[in-house]
């Protein structure tokens, strides 16, 4: 798998773009049960805060630089290239190499609507991707038994990726929980849906670029994210402030040891 890098508490996986789609789509290939989390702000601060979530992120078989402040950081103390490997990116990327390897996919979270915008965009841009089926769960915790249907639908399809939209830190606790039980390689998407399947619009590159993507969002749906982006920022700037003061005078702080994930 890829080497991982500590900013803040988490792991963070490193590599190039292909890098990370290639160990992405192996990882669907050897039909392990495996998840793959995609690191933003808001879910290293939830990692901080939160010891569980913590364990669930770097448990993670890849984590990736999802958010630019997350791939400065990796450059800025690590004194490594990294660029930011965004689920928003990441899904496309990995539904064309799944075209081109003949890997199946299957879509789980967010509504009916947006499944079939999603299936039917795959269907005319990607005409060899086989998609083996698609859920929208109830926007509220299933019950045993509708979770247990869930995850037997999915094995049926027998899918080599199963991509899963169901929101930070929610899909992370889902895969880390279906670990085990659903043959597949997991990958938390978040919002990446509503995106490719033509929702929701995304900033051009040059405002990406400027870490302005937060702003977007925000702008968005602020009721829902003015508190969690004021929160969630404010803290991140300052633990990594406070953490560059002590590297800088040479007193990095200790980091937890790296876990390893298993391949179940």
């Amino acid at each position: 798998m890829l080497p991982k890098r500590p900013v803040l508490d988490s792991w963070i996986s490193t590599g190039q773009p292909s890098d990370f789609v290639d160990a992405i789509l192996t990882l669907g290939a050897a039909r392990s049960s495996a998840y793959v989390c995609c690191a933003n702000v808001h879910m290293l601060i939830e990692a901080h805060q939160h010891p569980d979530f913590r364990s669930i992120l770097n448990e993670a078989n890849v984590v990736t630089p999802d958010g630019s402040p997350v791939a400065a950081a990796i450059r800025l103390f690590h004194r490594q290239p990294q660029a930011r490997i965004a689920g928003m990116d990441l899904l496309p990327a990995l539904l064309t190499g799944a075209a081109l390897r003949g890997q199946t996919v299957y879509f789980y979270g967010t509504t009916e609507t947006v499944l079939a915008a999603l299936v039917d965009r795959t269907s005319r841009e990607l005409p060899a991707l086989r998609v083996v089926g698609t859920c929208a769960p109830p926007f509220r915790p299933l019950t045993p038994d509708e979770d247990a249907a869930a995850v037997a639908a999915i094995n049926a399809a027998d899918p080599d990726l199963l991509f899963v939209a169901l929101g930070c830190p929610r899909q992370e606790r889902w895969m880390a929980q279906h670990q085990g039980h659903i043959r597949a390689c997991m990958i938390g998407v978040g919002q990446a849906f509503m995106v490719y399947a033509g929702l929701e619009n995304r900033l051009p590159y040059w405002a990406r670029r400027l870490w302005l993507e937060w702003a977007y969002r925000l702008w968005l749906e602020p009721r829902r994210l003015w508190r969690r982006y004021l929160y969630t920022n404010s803290r991140f700037v300052y633990l990594i402030s406070r953490r560059l003061v002590a590297h800088l005078a040479g007193r990095p702080q200790p980091q937890a040891a790296q876990p390893t994930a298993p391949l179940v």
